[in-house]
């Protein structure tokens, strides 16, 4: 009888580009699921939150706050992609597709971009990946690149700065549901806030949100709810082997639930009669975050435009940003966590209200 011992992922010396990684599982989205990211992200838009609203503006049921569906996507691609990470580094044009509600099913796949070994410390690398997730009439309902540092598993091993010729190009229209002139939209209009219509926004202006959330040790629940199987979330054992590689020493709160949390502390503010975020341009943790910390964000306005062809709607960018309060050098000081610009389609008073 032999003892086997098993590993997983992959490590810097593995990829290969122009490879396809079909991730495995997939995930249907149930209740229970949906109801945790959503509560815990404190986010009010109706759309998330109310059936009857969302089926009066053109949904077939509830939809997941697009929080939710980049941490489900994302997180299929973990144990093929950053498994043995040590840090996730950039977000890159993340395009929202088809619709996605309470029972679909989400299934995704990764390309390697590109692999580029560091030439200051020969124990890691940055591995450039489009990872795309699709629901189960094959639509896409994400699509993006991102970049992060990944460790080898032989220092020795050769690894070859290499890059793709051409990033593959992924379709992915956003789906709207259309303006009805005789829709009842005004009799639901006390469900959101008054003043977050496009109207509202005027670019240069910097929205301080009100509301805060410590995270706690509930993170760890949350990361094997949404199947991400990194162990810098959940393995403190690991950790402790060897310290020196890990930010802080101590359990990382993964990616995901400050970009889904940070996203839902500026819904009231901004996104409280959005019908859809249209894409994220760039994004960045820009610090970890720790059990014990608690996470605030502001939203820079930084423009205004025209919604193709929806005169009902119109175009928000913004900069979202993320950020706590740490005691450096004997003072508390205010360390930025999180980075995103972020266009949503915002519904004008004109129309709804």
């Amino acid at each position: 009888m032999a003892v086997i011992r098993k590993t997983t992922g992959n490590f810097l010396e593995d990829f290969r580009v122009g490879q396809l990684l079909r991730h495995k599982v997939g995930k249907t989205v149930t209740e229970g699921l949906f109801n945790a990211f959503t509560e815990f992200s404190m986010t009010t838009n109706p759309l998330h939150k109310n059936r009857r609203y969302a089926r009066a503006y053109g949904y077939r049921d509830m939809l997941l706050p697009p929080g939710l569906v980049m941490n489900i996507v994302f997180s299929q691609s973990v144990e093929d992609i950053s498994e043995n990470a040590r840090v996730n580094l950039e977000y890159i044009n993340m395009r929202f597709g088809a619709p996605v509600y309470l029972g679909d099913t989400i299934e995704s796949e990764s390309v390697v971009l590109g692999v580029k070994p560091s030439g200051r410390d020969p124990d890691r690398g940055v591995v450039h990946v489009q990872t795309t997730g699709r629901n189960q009439d094959g639509a896409v309902v994400l699509t993006y690149e991102r970049k992060v540092q990944v460790w080898k598993r032989n220092v020795q091993a050769p690894v070859t700065d290499a890059t793709i010729d051409r990033v593959p190009t992924v379709a992915c229209t956003l789906w709207l549901p259309p303006y009805d002139p005789r829709g009842r939209y005004r009799e639901l209009a006390h469900l959101s806030n008054a003043d977050t219509y496009f109207e509202d926004f005027t670019p240069g202006d910097v929205l301080e949100h009100s509301r805060g959330r410590t995270m706690t040790t509930e993170h760890i629940a949350l990361t094997a709810m949404s199947d991400n199987t990194s162990q810098v979330h959940s393995n403190q054992h690991l950790i402790d082997q060897s310290p020196e590689r890990f930010i802080g020493g101590q359990l990382i709160i993964y990616g995901g639930i400050p970009f889904n949390l940070c996203l839902g502390l500026s819904c009231p503010d901004v996104a409280d009669n959005a019908l859809s975020d249209i894409v994220y341009t760039s994004g960045r943790h820009t610090a970890p975050i720790f059990a014990g910390d608690t996470v605030f964000a502001s939203t820079e306005i930084t423009g205004t435009r025209e919604y193709p062809d929806r005169p009902d709607l119109g175009v928000l960018e913004t900069i979202l940003r993320g950020h706590k309060y740490a005691r450096q050098n004997g003072r508390v000081e205010k360390v930025e966590i999180f980075h995103l610009e972020r266009s949503l389609a915002v519904k004008r008073r004109s129309h709804y209200a």
